[in-house]
């Protein structure tokens, strides 16, 4: 049994590890009384952890929903009203938007439920109890199981308590790994397909700042947008229909107007993405590696897109959502490189690893279970490296262009004509996603970004990598890029008559006349086939080993440090964090306050510019000082940070303050710590998020238009009085 006095310099690491002012953490709900509670009630917190999870009463947990399966929305009505960000709901405000009725770029507050738009490919899931299953999970699986074997085992013991589950009719299970699959967990999940857009400010408001802000602070973004959940009769999930009533929760979340001060406690609960906070220092280094191609391949195709966009506004329109899920994880690399570096992560790691070495050493049967993973690890990551290397290169280039993409596109469908009986679904939905990636529009566009594309993805290959094709073309233009792509581009396959004959291939042979001396088809489906040869079976190899490796040496920290509290990585499944409003010193001379309000939003104001522009209302409303209630001292708060650790799939969540109450939307984090997915660090990670107060101020003044129908019908829904839990 391990001794709880440790080498002086592991308790000096551990203790450097440990959450700083409770932000430290995204935290199962189902373990917050045991683990977290007296701490958040340090903090500040006045509810109870039975109050945000219970299966037992109405809690927090029945008022917070998963999304469209990658964001966190809340509801804050008895009648179902939904909110999340804005970007959240691009897609489907997108999906609204025509030319003649652009509600995107002039928002849009349904005046009735019957104004409420449906979403058909939209859902949102509340999860109704979460139980541990690690002991059925694990049943039968013994530590001389070959890999194969043990998850074989493990996959037939999840689909038996998946069987055996106690659930209703409506409702669904997903089990999860945790802990590097070391503990598994069970959620019971109500999944609701009705969900109707009810309201969003215009893009000017939503989307202000754009990409020059995003993850940014100080940032003044009203990044939100309004939902309504709707069941049947029973208040049970169903598909659309016209019969179907708003849903009635459990709980809705009370709103406060009263506001907060810098060290108040605050409250994220939602359904973070993915975080690795467990990795070797190796991976770190070599993140800080990899990231620059991702982030040099993304921004040749921004640029160009850009300029395209801002010259026409009907490809502004056709390239809007792509061009904003392209960005934002092209900037969030590069803060993420930077916070690596400035908070020395991987010394931080490598200090950490020496504690755990030291602490190895101490206890001979820990040692010999345990004392090769990292080596071991070292290993396979320099092993990994080229390949990593290859592998986002690859990526990356067949993500940004279009005949790449188109090309992969078209050796599927060969797949599918090399079988007995191709699926016409699936052959039906390949032509019609070929059929976009062949729009004239993006094509022209396309072929403008193939040079400095195509140039900077054969610097970034490593040695050996280059598909032999792509070599020979180079050289067969003696490296004269413009003739390369006006040949590759006048293929006839990037049309839409050229699609139609591919698809009308109904055997392998009739589709390889078509391509065989193509040479757009072998340049680019070269580049495919080298990475589905040479790089991605390797990588996964490589990437295969390291998950079993990390499996153990999770297992092994744990017992290593049986002091210290472990929170699981996250997988998009409901978690709880918590930390204070509070400031930051960004770097040397420079620090933040934990607020911004109006006079940041004019101070930013830039009239016609594409992401800075404001509508005139707001900006009258702005000189009038006409706030309402939802004004501070005569300021107009629009968004806050605080210590809370999130992440990818945390756009959207409430931000809950001590009494249980909503006091903001979390949609971002500053750019200077976005490194918390791999090392949080109390210093400089914050997230951001929109003022409630703010989110009412622009719905009550229904801005940029005003519609006394819609702001009553608004604020009947959303503005409630304080209850208790």
């Amino acid at each position: 049994m391990l001794r709880k006095c440790f080498p002086m310099v592991a308790l000096a690491v551990l203790l450097s590890c440990l959450p700083a002012r409770g932000a430290e953490g995204m935290w199962i709900p189902l373990f917050l009384k045991k683990l977290n509670e007296s701490q958040m009630q340090s903090l500040g917190m006045r509810i109870t952890a039975e109050d945000i999870y219970s299966v037992n009463h109405s809690s927090i947990k029945d008022a917070v929903v998963l999304f469209g399966g990658g964001c966190t929305g809340e509801v804050v009505s008895p009648e179902g009203l939904l909110l999340t960000n804005h970007h959240c709901g691009y897609s489907q405000i997108a999906a609204h938007s025509t030319l003649e009725d652009n509600i995107l770029e002039n928002g849009f507050y349904a005046r009735n439920r019957s104004e409420e738009r449906i979403n058909p490919s939209l859902s949102v899931t509340f999860i109704k109890r979460i139980e541990e299953v690690t002991d059925q999970a694990l049943r039968g699986v013994k530590p001389s199981m070959s890999a194969e074997k043990r998850q074989e085992k493990i996959r037939e013991n999840l689909e038996r308590i998946r069987k055996e589950a106690d659930i209703e009719p409506w409702q669904n299970v997903e089990i999860k790994s945790f802990f590097k699959d070391n503990r598994y967990f069970l959620f019971v999940r109500e999944t609701f397909n009705d969900v109707r857009l009810v309201g969003c400010p215009p893009a000017s408001v939503g989307k202000f700042g754009a990409e020059t802000d995003n993850w940014v602070w100080p940032r003044h973004t009203g990044d939100f947008s309004v939902f309504r959940i709707y069941a049947d009769r029973d208040n049970h999930p169903a598909d659309p229909s016209p019969d179907n009533v708003p849903y009635r929760p459990d709980h809705y979340l009370p709103i406060s107007l009263d506001g907060f001060s810098e060290g108040d406690f605050t409250l994220v609960f939602g359904f973070p993405g993915r975080t690795d906070e467990y990795l070797p220092g190796i991976a770190l280094e070599q993140t800080i590696v990899r990231n620059p191609i991702k982030v040099g391949l993304r921004d040749i195709a921004l640029n160009a897109w850009q300029k395209e966009m801002e010259a026409n506004d009907t490809i502004k329109l056709l390239y809007a959502n792509r061009y904003v899920s392209v960005a934002n994880a092209w900037k969030k690399w590069q803060g993420e490189s930077l916070g690596l570096e400035r908070t020395r992560a991987v010394d931080k790691k490598t200090a950490y690893e020496a504690a755990f070495a030291d602490t190895l050493a101490k206890y001979p049967a820990m040692q010999q279970a345990y004392g090769h993973l990292l080596p071991d690890l070292y290993a396979a990551y320099k092993e990994l490296l080229p390949y990593g290397m290859a592998y986002d290169a690859t990526s990356e280039y067949n993500y940004l262009s279009d005949a790449c993409a188109l090309m992969g596109l078209l050796g599927r469908y060969r797949s599918l004509l090399g079988k007995q009986q191709a699926d016409s679904a699936r052959t039906e939905a390949l032509r019609q996603q070929a059929l976009e990636r062949v729009d004239p529009r993006r094509i022209t566009i396309d072929s403008k970004v193939f040079i400095p594309l195509t140039e900077f993805y054969c610097d970034k290959m490593p040695s050996g990598f280059l598909p032999q094709e792509v070599d020979a073309a180079l050289e067969g233009f003696h490296g004269d890029m413009e003739a390369l792509a006006d040949s590759l581009y006048a293929s006839p396959l990037l049309s839409r008559d050229g699609i139609e004959g591919i698809f009308a291939a109904k055997d392998t042979t009739a589709f390889d006349l078509l391509t065989r001396n193509d040479p757009t088809y072998v340049f680019f489906r070269s580049v495919v086939e080298n990475y589905n040869r040479m790089v991605a079976p390797r990588y996964s190899e490589v990437s295969g080993r390291i998950d079993l490796l990390m499996k153990d040496y999770m297992k092994a920290q744990m017992e290593a440090f049986p002091d210290r509290a472990f929170f699981p990585d996250a997988n998009m499944t409901l978690r709880a964090s918590y930390g204070q409003v509070r400031g930051m010193q960004a770097r040397d001379g420079l620090a933040y306050l934990p607020q911004t309000f109006l006079d940041g939003v004019i101070e930013k104001y830039v009239p016609g510019d594409r992401e800075f522009d404001l509508p005139e209302k707001l900006i009258d409303l702005y000189r009038k000082k006409d706030y309402g209630p939802y004004g501070e001292n005569g300021r107009m708060p629009v968004c806050f940070i605080a210590t809370n650790h999130t992440s990818g799939g945390n756009s959207g969540s409430p931000v809950i303050n001590a009494d249980g109450e909503l006091i903001g939307l979390n949609f971002d984090r500053a750019w200077d710590g976005v490194m918390s997915d791999m090392q949080y660090d109390a210093e400089i990670c914050r997230n951001i998020s929109v003022d409630i107060r703010y989110v009412l101020f622009i719905i009550d003044n229904d801005i940029p238009h005003l519609c006394l129908a819609v702001v009553t019908f608004m604020l009947s829904c959303i503005l409630i009085t304080r209850m208790n839990l």
